[in-house]
């Protein structure tokens, strides 16, 4: 695999992803403060303080090159310039040339298809200038939102985790979706 540097955009047809700046941090806080996009996250709706951490640890992040690795850039509309949510790539492992990925669109850009163009243009990166053999994502089974956006990728279901997640005072489960390089269609 090649290493990635995220510097410049990469654009889409009506998105650009960019890596995340300070100025990000009202609009992020607008949707990671709320219950509805929190439950399907791993964390608790956050406030002003966590996000400016939040914004500040993952907008220095800029290479993919170690198992480990992350970027998690913003989805900006164009159109408007609206910061309207963010994605999450890891670098699982360079061995065996996986990532993992994973997205967050505020509710309001919901039903557009702004998810499903923004991990379109991610993944021709990862699989044309990175390399990558493997995607994976992890989804909540009740988030059937990013279910269908993993169906609409081309996405197989691999797996169904029981309960391998804690969640408050119970337990929760997941499922695993992964594409291959040559199984992509852009």
């Amino acid at each position: 695999m090649t290493p990635f540097v995220f510097g410049e955009p990469l654009p889409t047809e009506r998105l650009r992803l960019r890596p995340l700046r300070p100025s990000d941090v009202d609009a992020v806080l607008d949707y990671q403060r709320r219950e509805e996009v929190a439950r399907f996250q791993g964390y608790a709706p956050r406030d002003r303080t966590a996000v400016v951490r939040w914004v500040e640890g993952n907008g220095a992040a800029r290479v993919l090159e170690h198992d480990g690795d992350h970027l998690q850039p913003a989805i900006e509309r164009v159109a408007d310039g609206a910061l309207i949510g963010d994605l999450y790539l890891r670098l699982r492992s360079v061995e065996h040339a996986t990532v993992e990925l994973g997205w967050t669109l505020h509710p309001d850009a919901q039903g557009a298809g702004y998810a499903t163009e923004a991990v379109r243009g991610l993944l021709a990166v990862l699989f044309g200038r990175m390399g990558a053999h493997r995607a994976v994502a992890e989804v909540d089974p009740r988030n059937t939102a990013s279910i269908a956006l993993c169906r609409r990728l081309g996405m197989r279901q691999e797996g169904h985790l029981v309960e391998d997640v804690r969640e408050g005072d119970g337990w929760a489960d997941t499922l695993v979706f992964a594409l291959l390089d040559r199984e992509w269609a852009p």
